[in-house]
């Protein structure tokens, strides 16, 4: 089966124990020319120009994952979907880079485990209220919300992708305490705001507006600290992040590396453009990962004009495999 421009004139067919169809780039406007064996398990129409669902798929009462991702079906479009009762089994549904405007109601899919709205035009999250509480993942990223809510029912979450949207405040997550990733980069957020999680491992708060690192201190779980591109002055409320493995703090205002040399875990860390003046204290400010730390970032710090610069970072960490772009053997 290969992607063409005829395609739409030919009968795709397949054998009627099929339980994967993957129509990836096929370009097509409707389904008409595709058998759908009720077998089917998993359906992919990624990258297509499907403006409107097929009501076939409808009757595909074993179908557990779904994908509509990259196509051109608005809110109008989706409608019918939301009364497919045969399909209240689906596991995983990705209606990623549409023309929706709002959460679509989803709320017959009782075992939910990925939703995927992400790189649509949804100004609001109002809807997520009926998303099965089975939810795992969320990604609800580049679009246009302004406010995190009605995801408090959402016990099981493990990833929650909200990055590139227009919000301001971290807010009304204590009840996910399960979450394992929390992605907010590219928003207005000014303050830290964990609401109570502790089991985190990854959090990415780039390209937003934070001017301190307080508020992670209790997240002792992570692993994956991003807070590139904000206005950060001062490294601080680090010391308890025991497991850190990596810490991006790229793009700041920071003058010095301080409040990380209790990390023996720490292997990347990303401090190029900030206004870091020299290497000196850097060893003791990074004591507890010398012999851990493989990766560092200093370019477009003034230190990185130094002579020497490159074999003082190397004398200092033994285990070092890069230093900004130059890898070692």
């Amino acid at each position: 089966m290969e992607s063409n421009n005829e395609t739409d004139d030919q009968t795709i067919e397949l054998d009627p124990s099929s339980t994967v169809l993957d129509l990836t780039s096929f370009q097509l406007h409707d389904l008409d020319s595709v058998e759908l064996p009720p077998s089917l398990t998993e359906l992919d129409l990624t990258a297509n120009r499907l403006a409107r669902l097929d009501p076939r798929i409808a009757h595909l009462s074993n179908l557990k994952k779904l994908s509509f991702r990259q196509n051109l079906i608005d809110d109008a479009a989706f409608e019918p979907f939301s009364s497919w009762e045969t399909l209240s089994g689906l596991q995983e549904l990705v209606l990623r880079d549409n023309k929706l405007s709002k959460i679509p109601d989803v709320g017959i899919f009782k075992s939910l485990l990925v939703f995927d709205v992400s790189f649509n035009e949804i100004t609001s999250l109002n809807g997520l209220s009926k998303v099965s509480a089975t939810l795992k993942e969320l990604y609800v990223s580049k679009n246009e919300v302004p406010k995190i809510e009605e995801i408090d029912h959402l016990h099981d979450l493990l990833i929650l992708e909200l990055g590139s949207n227009r919000l301001r405040v971290m807010e009304n997550m204590q009840t996910l305490t399960n979450l394992q990733e929390l992605w907010l980069g590219r928003n207005r957020i000014k303050v830290v705001n964990l609401c109570g999680l502790k089991c985190i491992k990854k959090i990415s708060l780039q390209s937003n507006r934070l001017t301190s690192m307080k508020g992670f201190e209790e997240c002792v779980a992570l692993e994956e600290l991003y807070l590139s591109h904000n206005g950060i002055a001062k490294m601080e409320g680090l010391s308890t992040l025991v497991n850190l493995r990596v810490l991006d703090v790229a793009s700041n205002k920071l003058t010095s590396v301080d409040d990380i040399q209790t990390l023996t875990k720490l292997e990347d860390l990303w401090l190029n453009d900030n206004q870091i003046q020299s290497v000196e204290g850097l060893e003791e400010a990074v004591a507890g990962s010398r012999e851990k730390l493989t990766t560092i970032y200093l370019e477009n710090n003034p230190c990185a004009k130094s002579p020497n610069y490159v074999t003082t970072l190397r004398h200092i960490f033994p285990k070092i495999q890069q230093i900004d772009s130059e890898v070692f053997a």
